[in-house]
């Protein structure tokens, strides 16, 4: 049977329990066991498709089409596995089940409560995760953290599964020791509150990971051991590393993985680290850099700088640089500037590429398709992610084409030139308001021009990628811009979807419908993501 590790999260939220999730994962990976994971997330939708991601961050496509929570991509990305709509869990998605199951009289008649009935759902979709995917070990991350009421039906259930199996369940708590400047001491006592607050919900935890800054010394171990009622070699020294990836290796260092197999009674298969290590190493060493912008909308918050937004594009882009041996330089550009002051787009020729990646709405496009002219015109590689490969092809209709009025009918619902178009399914959709999971999502496949960058990228004629959106090119178009030099380097066959568009005479030009950063690994970067920052350096050293 599967055994089932929760990870909850105290003091406050980002303190990285997705990371430390994801890093448990690989640890027991690494010793030859098989891992799943699940996101639950208290939000009441019932997914995070609907969800403004300058406040939740990225959402996250799984082959299957199922709209998640960021932390769904971390799992991937650290475990090089493809998850689906099971691996993600809603407070929104388990009500909607339940209320479905009364509806269809599968409780027999009796009264439906929130307690034990929503909880039990959970158990039985964590169960339902355990046996699908045939995992020895099935991680759970709780979002938010410990004392938040939103949660409490997932520590209820947590509790229950506990009490169910209590040989085969195990908790985390990961909490930040912060060191206020004006004190300089490292304080221990939001994590006992923490740990206080989880006991309240009738869980103790079995091992603490101190998120810090600084080393934890055995001062504090011993006292975070005897407040939170934990062994001292179970409080567990979770430093701030530099990169993600560095994570699994150091909590692996401390042990973590040893103290994991030795609470269930087990021990390890094997201990291949090898390749992780290797990648850590290099990230550590890669000195020489490269400067890649992002144009993008989604990052500003106020004073502050939010890359959650475009995760997995930050992600597919240090992946590819690593495998050149490059260390990642990525500046935020605003598209909102270059419409209010079109000499900015000088400062376009710092970067040795720029990814405009995808979107919706109208704020930032004028932007955007003055800084792809730009590209464009000035031979500076560019990469164009969904809403941004839309944006290219508007940009080459107005430029190249001549036709001025040139739009998407997102934009200008009665544009004269809708050289991207709603989607015919799309349409009757947006009619009746039904925008909950209802684009186009998930893996389709496209194929490929021979001759052509993607087809040199992919080396092969049929790929697969990820997708979200409601516009595509629009095909009575197609004629036209081929005429005038637009590629259409990729194709949906069952659709006969533009997929990707490019330009030859140009070190590297390329949109495309999907999203290829939800494909990407730091062990296996994306091929567009890979020959992309490959043009950039080759520019960079003309």
């Amino acid at each position: 049977m599967a055994k089932y590790i929760f990870v909850a999260g105290g003091v406050m939220s980002g303190i990285g329990k997705g990371i430390s999730t994801a890093s448990i994962g690989k640890i027991l990976q690494t010793k030859g066991f098989k891992v799943s994971a699940i996101k639950m997330d208290p939000y009441i939708n019932v997914d995070a498709g609907t969800m403004n991601p300058i406040e939740h961050g990225e959402v996250f496509v799984t082959d299957d089409g199922m709209e998640c929570d960021q932390d769904v991509g971390n799992y991937e990305r650290f475990l090089d596995i493809s998850l689906t709509d099971d691996n993600y869990l809603t407070t929104g998605k388990v009500y909607q089940t339940v209320i479905q199951k009364e509806r269809n009289l599968e409780y027999n008649g009796r009264c439906v409560e929130v307690v034990p009935d929503i909880p039990n759902e959970v158990i039985k979709k964590i169960e339902t995760l355990a046996e699908r995917s045939k995992a020895d070990f099935v991680l759970i991350e709780i979002g938010g953290t410990v004392g938040e009421y939103q949660n409490l039906l997932f520590l209820e259930a947590a509790r229950l599964l506990k009490l169910k199996n209590p040989k085969g369940v195990l908790f985390v708590l990961v909490s930040y020791l912060p060191v206020p400047d004006m004190i300089g001491e490292m304080k221990t006592k939001p994590t006992q509150m923490a740990a206080r607050l989880l006991n309240e919900a009738g869980i103790q935890p079995d091992i603490i990971l101190a998120r810090a800054s600084q080393p934890l010394d055995e001062p504090r171990k011993r006292k975070i051991s005897i407040f939170c009622n934990v062994a001292p070699e179970d409080v567990i020294s979770a430093l701030d590393a530099k990169s993600i990836y560095e994570v699994p290796v150091n909590l692996a260092k401390e042990n973590l993985g040893i103290r994991i197999l030795g609470k269930f009674g087990m021990s390890s298969k094997k201990n291949d680290f090898g390749d992780w290590e290797n990648l850590v190493e290099k990230i550590s060493k890669v000195s020489e850099p490269i400067k890649i912008g992002i144009v993008g909308k989604y990052f500003e918050s106020g004073k502050f700088i939010l890359a959650d937004s475009y995760i997995s594009v930050i992600e597919s882009i240090k992946h590819a640089c690593w495998y050149h041996n490059r260390k990642p330089e990525i500046v935020w550009l605003s598209a909102e500037k270059y419409e209010d002051d079109p000499k900015a787009l000088e400062e376009l020729r710092q970067y040795d590429g720029i990814i405009v990646p995808g979107g919706f709405g109208t704020r930032g496009v004028e932007g955007k398709i003055k800084a792809i002219q730009f590209l464009r015109e000035n031979n500076i590689p560019f990469f164009g992610l969904c809403l941004g490969m839309q944006l290219a092809t508007i940009e080459f209709a107005r430029n190249v084409c001549g036709l001025k009025k040139a739009s998407s009918t997102e934009f200008i619902p009665d544009c004269q030139e809708p050289v991207i178009d709603v989607m015919n399914g799309q349409k009757d959709l947006l009619k009746e308001k039904k925008y909950g999971g209802t684009m186009r999502l998930g893996a389709y496949n496209c194929d490929l021009k021979p001759d052509t960058q993607a087809f040199r990228a992919y080396k092969t004629k049929t790929i697969s990628e990820r997708h979200r959106h409601r516009y595509e090119l629009n095909n009575k178009y197609r004629p036209m811009l081929e005429q005038n030099g637009l590629v259409m380097a990729g194709v949906n066959p069952e659709k006969d979807l533009v997929e990707i568009v490019e330009l030859k005479d140009h070190p590297f030009f390329v949109g495309v419908q999907f999203h290829p950063e939800f494909k990407s690994r730091p062990l296996n970067p994306q091929p567009l993501f890979r020959e992309f920052v490959g043009a950039a350096i080759k520019g960079k050293n003309k």
